[in-house]
């Protein structure tokens, strides 16, 4: 009877081995990290809204850059600059 234990205890140990080799714990993968690096945000002057300088519409006015969101909100700055002098 103890023979039978004893193998009964071999075998239950050999299968627990053979289960930890048959499937490793694995690490969860990491999650995908973007490879876009961080862009610079730049400010509209007219509707003070901020927007990276990439997606952003640039004028020159009087050898100053701005920045704006749409054509709507270049216009707006223009026509108040002109408006202004």
């Amino acid at each position: 009877m103890t023979r039978l234990i004893l193998w009964a205890l071999i075998v239950y140990f050999i299968y627990l081995v053979w289960k930890y080799i048959r499937s490793p714990r694995r690490r969860p993968a990491p999650p995908p990290q973007s490879k876009r690096l961080p862009q610079m945000m730049v400010k509209d002057e007219t509707c003070n809204t901020y927007l990276p300088m990439e997606e952003a519409i640039k004028e020159i006015y009087q050898g100053k850059e701005y920045y704006f969101c749409s054509r709507d909100c270049r216009q707006k700055f223009l026509d108040q600059k002109k408006n202004a002098a």
